[in-house]
C-alpha cells in the first residue's frame, strides 16, 4: 500500500530521501520515534472509529432488513391465498 501511496504522488526515490532528511532536521533523531508513535495511534484511533461507525450501520441496516424481509413474507402469503381458488 505504501508504494501505491508514492506512485500516486509520483514520488521519486530522491524525493522520498530528500523528505525524510528534512523530517529529521525538523524533529530529530529522538523526535522521530515519537512522531513515528503518535502517529500510529491516530491512524489506529482513526480505524477504530471507522470500524465501529461501520459495525453500527450494519446492526441498523440489518434490523431494517430483516423487518422488510418479514413483511415480504407476509405480503406472498397473502398473495398465495388470493391467487389459490381452492382456499
Amino acid at each position: 500500500m505504501n508504494s501505491v501511496f508514492i506512485l500516486f504522488l509520483n514520488l521519486g526515490g530522491g524525493e522520498v530521501v530528500m523528505i525524510l532528511l528534512v523530517v529529521l532536521l525538523l524533529f530529530g533523531g529522538k523526535g522521530v520515534p515519537n512522531l513515528a508513535k503518535a502517529l500510529g495511534k491516530g491512524i489506529r484511533e482513526f480505524k477504530d472509529a471507522a470500524n465501529g461507525i461501520q459495525k453500527d450501520l450494519h446492526q441498523n441496516t440489518g434490523n431494517i432488513t430483516s423487518t422488510i424481509q418479514e413483511h415480504i413474507q407476509e405480503v406472498k402469503k397473502e398473495v398465495d391465498k388470493l391467487s389459490d381458488p381452492n382456499v
